[in-house]
Protein backbone atom coordinates (compact mmCIF):
# COMPACT_ATOMS: atom_id res chain seq x y z
CA UNK A 1 0.00 0.00 0.00
CA UNK A 2 1.37 3.11 -1.23
CA UNK A 3 1.82 6.56 0.94
CA UNK A 4 -1.33 9.11 2.36
CA UNK A 5 -1.38 12.36 2.25
CA UNK A 6 -2.65 14.25 5.31
CA UNK A 7 -4.32 17.61 5.08
CA UNK A 8 -2.26 18.59 8.27
CA UNK A 9 0.61 15.76 8.81
CA UNK A 10 1.40 15.46 4.93
CA UNK A 11 2.49 12.56 3.31
CA UNK A 12 2.52 9.23 5.58
CA UNK A 13 2.91 5.31 5.13
CA UNK A 14 -0.10 3.39 6.20
CA UNK A 15 1.55 2.69 9.43
CA UNK A 16 1.82 6.11 10.16
CA UNK A 17 -1.87 6.77 9.57
CA UNK A 18 -2.48 3.79 11.60
CA UNK A 19 -0.80 5.26 14.50
CA UNK A 20 -1.68 8.43 13.97
CA UNK A 21 -5.52 7.51 14.42
CA UNK A 22 -4.32 5.73 17.47
CA UNK A 23 -3.12 8.89 18.84
CA UNK A 24 -6.36 10.73 17.95
CA UNK A 25 -8.59 8.17 19.55
CA UNK A 26 -6.16 8.12 22.88
CA UNK A 27 -6.45 11.74 23.01
CA UNK A 28 -10.26 11.30 23.83
CA UNK A 29 -11.15 7.38 25.09
CA UNK A 30 -14.77 7.94 26.15
CA UNK A 31 -15.43 9.41 22.82
CA UNK A 32 -17.45 7.37 20.04
CA UNK A 33 -15.26 7.01 16.84
CA UNK A 34 -16.32 5.85 13.41
CA UNK A 35 -13.62 4.58 10.80
CA UNK A 36 -14.58 5.64 7.45
CA UNK A 37 -12.90 4.69 3.96
CA UNK A 38 -14.59 5.98 0.56
CA UNK A 39 -13.48 5.82 -2.80
CA UNK A 40 -14.25 7.98 -5.72
CA UNK A 41 -12.93 8.12 -9.19
CA UNK A 42 -12.70 10.47 -12.06
CA UNK A 43 -11.85 9.57 -15.65
CA UNK A 44 -8.43 12.06 -17.07
CA UNK A 45 -8.76 13.67 -20.67
CA UNK A 46 -5.23 12.81 -20.54
CA UNK A 47 -6.04 9.03 -21.02
CA UNK A 48 -6.07 7.43 -17.45
CA UNK A 49 -8.22 7.42 -14.45
CA UNK A 50 -7.53 9.15 -10.81
CA UNK A 51 -8.63 7.11 -7.90
CA UNK A 52 -8.77 8.65 -4.64
CA UNK A 53 -9.28 6.52 -1.44
CA UNK A 54 -10.20 8.49 2.30
CA UNK A 55 -9.70 7.49 5.66
CA UNK A 56 -11.83 9.59 7.59
CA UNK A 57 -11.77 9.15 11.74
CA UNK A 58 -14.95 10.74 13.09
CA UNK A 59 -15.12 11.29 16.33
CA UNK A 60 -18.76 11.59 16.72
CA UNK A 61 -20.35 14.79 17.43
CA UNK A 62 -16.91 16.53 17.40
CA UNK A 63 -14.82 16.49 14.22
CA UNK A 64 -12.88 14.28 12.60
CA UNK A 65 -9.34 13.75 10.99
CA UNK A 66 -8.49 12.15 7.45
CA UNK A 67 -6.01 10.86 4.91
CA UNK A 68 -6.27 10.15 1.22
CA UNK A 69 -3.86 8.60 -1.22
CA UNK A 70 -4.16 8.76 -4.93
CA UNK A 71 -3.60 6.38 -7.71
CA UNK A 72 -3.69 6.40 -11.25
CA UNK A 73 -5.17 3.55 -13.52
CA UNK A 74 -5.34 3.86 -17.92
CA UNK A 75 -8.58 5.04 -18.96
CA UNK A 76 -11.29 2.77 -17.12
CA UNK A 77 -14.59 4.03 -19.52
CA UNK A 78 -16.59 1.09 -18.13
CA UNK A 79 -18.69 2.73 -15.49
CA UNK A 80 -19.40 -0.76 -13.79
CA UNK A 81 -15.72 -1.66 -13.95
CA UNK A 82 -14.60 2.03 -12.28
CA UNK A 83 -17.11 1.29 -9.49
CA UNK A 84 -16.01 -2.23 -8.62
CA UNK A 85 -12.43 -0.84 -8.83
CA UNK A 86 -13.26 2.04 -6.12
CA UNK A 87 -14.92 -0.57 -4.13
CA UNK A 88 -11.97 -2.77 -4.22
CA UNK A 89 -9.44 -0.03 -3.57
CA UNK A 90 -11.83 0.81 -0.18
CA UNK A 91 -11.77 -2.67 0.58
CA UNK A 92 -7.55 -3.23 0.26
CA UNK A 93 -7.64 -0.36 3.15
CA UNK A 94 -10.44 -1.27 5.39
CA UNK A 95 -8.99 -4.78 5.77
CA UNK A 96 -5.67 -3.52 6.66
CA UNK A 97 -7.49 -0.80 9.46
CA UNK A 98 -9.77 -3.33 10.50
CA UNK A 99 -6.60 -5.64 11.26
CA UNK A 100 -4.54 -3.08 12.96
CA UNK A 101 -7.19 -2.30 14.33
CA UNK A 102 -8.09 -5.57 16.30
CA UNK A 103 -4.44 -6.43 16.74
CA UNK A 104 -4.08 -3.11 18.76
CA UNK A 105 -6.98 -3.88 21.04
CA UNK A 106 -10.00 -1.79 19.30
CA UNK A 107 -12.25 -4.53 17.86
CA UNK A 108 -15.25 -2.28 18.79
CA UNK A 109 -14.45 0.29 16.29
CA UNK A 110 -16.12 -0.71 13.35
CA UNK A 111 -14.89 -0.02 9.99
CA UNK A 112 -17.31 1.58 7.35
CA UNK A 113 -17.42 1.82 3.48
CA UNK A 114 -18.87 5.04 2.18
CA UNK A 115 -19.86 4.02 -1.74
CA UNK A 116 -19.90 6.12 -4.63
CA UNK A 117 -23.15 4.66 -5.56
CA UNK A 118 -26.96 5.52 -5.02
CA UNK A 119 -30.58 5.20 -5.93
CA UNK A 120 -30.20 8.13 -8.00
CA UNK A 121 -28.91 8.05 -11.53
CA UNK A 122 -26.30 5.56 -13.02
CA UNK A 123 -25.40 3.77 -10.70
CA UNK A 124 -28.65 2.38 -9.08
CA UNK A 125 -28.08 -1.18 -11.11
CA UNK A 126 -24.86 -1.43 -9.06
CA UNK A 127 -26.14 -1.34 -5.70
CA UNK A 128 -26.89 -5.13 -4.70
CA UNK A 129 -24.06 -6.02 -6.13
CA UNK A 130 -21.51 -3.45 -4.50
CA UNK A 131 -23.15 -3.52 -1.07
CA UNK A 132 -23.20 -7.73 -1.33
CA UNK A 133 -19.38 -7.46 -1.93
CA UNK A 134 -18.67 -5.10 1.14
CA UNK A 135 -20.90 -7.03 3.08
CA UNK A 136 -19.30 -10.17 2.27
CA UNK A 137 -16.11 -8.96 3.00
CA UNK A 138 -17.40 -8.15 6.93
CA UNK A 139 -18.09 -4.25 6.59
CA UNK A 140 -20.91 -1.85 7.01
CA UNK A 141 -21.92 -0.15 3.33
CA UNK A 142 -23.34 3.28 3.17
CA UNK A 143 -24.54 4.85 -0.42
CA UNK A 144 -25.62 8.15 -1.43
CA UNK A 145 -26.86 10.02 0.51
CA UNK A 146 -25.04 8.40 3.63
CA UNK A 147 -21.77 8.15 1.65
CA UNK A 148 -19.97 11.37 2.44
CA UNK A 149 -16.81 9.35 2.82
CA UNK A 150 -16.84 8.83 -0.91
CA UNK A 151 -18.83 11.74 -2.00
CA UNK A 152 -17.25 14.27 0.01
CA UNK A 153 -14.08 14.12 0.88
CA UNK A 154 -12.44 11.67 -1.69
CA UNK A 155 -14.31 13.33 -4.15
CA UNK A 156 -12.75 16.86 -3.17
CA UNK A 157 -8.99 14.97 -4.52
CA UNK A 158 -10.52 13.14 -7.75
CA UNK A 159 -10.95 16.54 -9.73
CA UNK A 160 -7.11 18.46 -8.35
CA UNK A 161 -3.77 17.20 -9.78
Amino acid sequence: MNYFISPTKGRLSAEEVFKDIMEFIGSSPESQYKVIIGSDSQARLNANTCFVTAIIIHKVGKGARYYYRKKYQRKITSLRQRIFYEAALSLEVASFLGQQLAAHGHPELNVEIHLDIGPNGETKELIREIVGMVVGSGFAAKIKPYSCGASKVADRYTKSG
